[in-house]
């Protein structure tokens, strides 16, 4: 079947470099750690034509007309996002992840207030508190972040910390953090000092869903969330929360809203106007294909995945930050030589890349080096396991690393025939999205 056939047509240079985005990643191993593949049918309740409608507002209270239809898709998101997460209350309006996490702050601190999270160089997210972002600029960061040593989170410091600098939020959540969190810990310290606990879990929802990972839902104030990301949906956020608010008389005395009102109130009319309907669509979408037990498994093999690669990695001698993986994610620690050679993570990234693994520099704790040259590599298996991959294929994946990372010297020989072999591997298996029929 011919892709985008009208497109090919009216606009014949978008639809080439469409094309070729695709094939290029049909014939590369996707290892970005926070990217997946999107159904056909996401794809086409993404590319519909809810693309045409506004309805500001929500479902039975719209600025405009028309949206009978509008107010079933919305209504069918938020039953299904709650029923797959067991949530009191979802938002799924947030453009992407960061608005959600605006919204939280919209919803929850007041210009200044003071929010615990892990800085940027730590593994957190731009939105937690990071100074060059809005919530570094309008609020204040008491940082935390794993401890250098062990790659692991010091729950005794962050008490110490918390008790100290007794921030009102506390951010759990990280792009970098290869272990497994225990939201009941940091509860118990944000009840010492009445502090909301908000999960930011876009890179984890598939493991939480498939029971693999601990689960914030319980025991979090507010819970963040993208639906791209392993949960393979379209590029939006959500939010997740209760609906009644524990330190409601503390901090919002006489206020006449719960929580989930404030939420939505952030929400719209707070940060955002018309909702993207068309993406809302392809939440609803994606959700019910997350509700299945073919997700689930899923979701269990993208674990199993990471945690083969990582043996296999350090089996040929390689560090990894935090000894190895309870996740999606582990990442290749270049502080110490490597086959007799100095490596940075930006110049590993790019010769992998060259030979067909897509992967990114990143930070390591207690890191040396800058943000912009680093001493790690973040590599991530979710878009692999949607393509079908299992342990024996990480296994072959390591192999083709272990070749990159000691070639380096003369990568633009060696480059080119690892990309051969793993595009001809790569024809083995379905790309959601892309190619279903082998």
């Amino acid at each position: 079947m011919e892709r985008y056939p009208h497109l090919k047509q009216s606009d014949p240079e978008i639809y080439e470099l469409i094309r070729k985005q695709a094939d290029y990643e049909s014939g590369t191993l996707k290892m970005i750690a926070s990217e997946s593949y999107a159904s056909f049918s996401v794809l086409e309740a993404c590319g519909s034509t809810l693309t045409n409608k506004y309805a500001e507002g929500y479902p039975g209270a719209r600025y405009y007309e028309g949206n009978e239809f509008v107010d079933k898709i919305e209504n069918l998101a938020i039953e299904r996002g709650k029923a797959l997460f067991g949530a009191e209350h979802i938002n799924v309006q947030p453009y992407s992840g960061s608005p959600a996490n605006h919204a939280v702050y919209q919803a929850l601190l007041k210009t200044g207030d003071k929010l615990m999270g892990m800085p940027v160089p730590s593994g957190g997210h731009l939105t937690h508190g990071w100074k060059a972002n809005f919530s570094g600029t309008d609020y204040v960061q008491i940082p935390y972040g794993p401890d250098p040593g062990t790659g692991k989170f010091d729950m005794d410091q962050i008490r110490e910390t918390a008790r100290k600098e007794r921030p009102k939020m506390i951010w759990v959540g990280a792009t970098a953090y290869p272990h497994k969190i225990e939201y009941k810990d940091f509860r118990a310290v944000a009840d010492e000092i009445d502090a909301y606990l908000v999960a930011d879990i876009a890179h984890i929802n598939a493991l939480i869903i498939a029971g693999v990972h601990p689960d914030p839902v319980p025991v979090c104030d507010i819970v963040t969330s993208t639906s791209h990301k392993m949960l393979r949906g379209p590029r939006a956020g959500f939010l997740l929360s209760k609906t009644e608010d524990r330190f409601q008389q503390k901090y919002f005395p006489g206020s006449k809203l719960n929580l989930a009102q404030r939420v939505d109130r952030a929400v719209f009319p707070g940060l955002q106007g018309g909702p993207h309907l068309a993406v809302i669509a392809a939440m609803a979408a994606a959700f019910k294909e997350a509700s299945t037990p073919e997700f689930k498994e899923y979701g269990r093999q993208i674990v199993k995945n990471a945690k083969a690669l990582a043996e296999a990695v350090l089996a040929k001698g390689y560090a990894l930050a935090g000894g190895g993986t309870d996740t999606h994610l582990l990442i290749l620690d270049f502080r110490k030589p490597v086959h007799g050679r100095e490596l940075t993570g930006k110049e590993a990234a790019k010769a992998l890349a060259e030979a067909g693994i897509i992967a990114n520099f990143n930070m390591v704790p207690g890191d040396h080096r800058s943000p912009f040259v680093t001493s790690g590599v973040r590599l991530g298996t979710p878009s692999l396991t949607a393509m079908g991959m299992k342990e024996p294929e990480m296994q072959k994946i390591a192999g083709w690393i272990d070749r990159v990372c000691k070639n380096i010297a003369a990568i633009e020989t060696e480059a080119p025939k690892i990309r051969q072999e793993i595009a001809e591997f790569c024809k083995q298996f379905t790309v959601p999205g892309i190619r279903s029929i082998l």
